[in-house]
């Protein structure tokens, strides 16, 4: 069996578990998630844990258990603080705003950006050159804030555009003459 699959979720106050067949449902005040399981895999909920098993003996379900298992993990966990991913604007006159549900983004382009952020996904700017994102859902935090940075991807050679806050660029040495 998978190392990651061995360890049981352990599912705090406030999230209401569900199971029927080989879907996952999980409920909490933010907001609510299921998860279509491998028919190789078997989840069970007892005593607020959430266990994952494998349903035979094979290759396939020991690597399904584990992506399953940190699935559910991620699952639980965004239910119940959330997660946060944050993004730095580096460049002359970059700027950043949120205003409601969507983001004005000026990246040195001949027109504004406003990307809509989708539905479970908030948005702050405690800087104009920051951009503080959180949501529940993990992938799809993720996936938007890779679509962002994707209007500006930071260049090699002065390090403009938008980063992430941890990303380090290595930056080239320009051509000598």
């Amino acid at each position: 069996m998978s190392r990651i699959a061995k360890e049981l979720i352990a599912v705090p106050q406030g999230v209401e578990v569900s199971i029927d067949g080989q879907k996952v449902s999980l409920k909490s005040k933010k907001g609510q998630m299921a998860l279509s399981v491998h028919p190789t895999v078997k989840v069970t909920f007892a005593n607020n844990e959430l266990k994952v098993e494998q349903a035979e003996d094979s290759k396939e379900a020991n690597m399904q258990s584990g992506t399953t298992r940190a699935l559910l993990h991620n699952m639980v966990t965004g239910l119940d603080k959330g997660f946060e991913k944050a993004l730095k604007l580096v460049g002359v006159g970059y700027r950043a705003q949120a205003k409601g549900k969507t983001l004005g983004l000026n990246l040195g382009y001949s027109h504004p950006i406003d990307y809509a952020l989708p539905e479970g996904i908030t948005c702050e700017t405690p800087t104009q050159n920051d951009i503080v994102l959180k949501g529940y859902d993990k992938n799809l935090l993720g996936q938007v804030a890779a679509d962002i940075r994707a209007f500006r991807e930071p260049e090699p050679y002065k390090g403009k555009g938008i980063r992430y806050a941890d990303e380090v660029i290595h930056l080239k040495e320009a051509k000598k003459k």
